[in-house]
């Protein structure tokens, strides 16, 4: 097995490392009062992965079983409980357990608990799951022919 074909050719190296303080605020939140926090996005990455810190504010909250064609998908658990979907049975996940779903794996998450709880999402390769994210504060104004148009556009899935 072996490295892939490199990205960067030069010698020296660049000055290019990004910093983004704990204290910065959620760039999304939904009237539930979940935020969602961009931490490395398809465009800052050049579309290698994504990365997302997700907030849930204690209502229940998080999509059904779905799947991605082209998109793997990742969840590290970082507080309270988070029920995790893994295609066969809800799994409920604490701080510090980490589930991987790859492209056409089913899963969904939720949390179901009534207390806030927060994890890392990782989408490989990256997307720009940003427009999915601030989309579905619309979704309730689309019609269902709009609804089936957003989802196939962000490779949404459900069954």
């Amino acid at each position: 097995m072996s490295y892939p074909p490199p990205l960067y050719t030069g010698d020296t190296g660049t000055l290019t490392a990004s910093y983004r303080s704990s204290s910065t605020p959620p760039e999304l939140t939904y009237p539930n009062g979940n935020t969602v926090h961009y931490l490395a996005t398809h465009e800052s990455t050049g579309g290698l992965f994504g990365l997302y810190r997700w907030e849930f504010s204690g209502v229940r909250s998080g999509p059904d079983p779905h799947f991605h064609r082209s998109i793997a998908e990742s969840f590290y658990i970082l507080s309270g409980t988070v029920r995790i979907y893994d295609g066969t049975r809800w799994n409920d996940t604490t701080p510090g357990d980490w589930v991987h779903v790859p492209a056409g794996g089913v899963h969904g998450f939720r949390n179901e608990s009534g207390e806030p709880a927060s994890m890392l999402l990782q989408f490989a390769p990256g997307a720009p799951r940003e427009a999915y994210f601030e989309g579905l504060l619309r979704i309730s104004e689309m019609s269902d022919e709009e609804k089936a148009e957003f989802y196939a556009e962000h490779d949404n899935h459900w069954l």
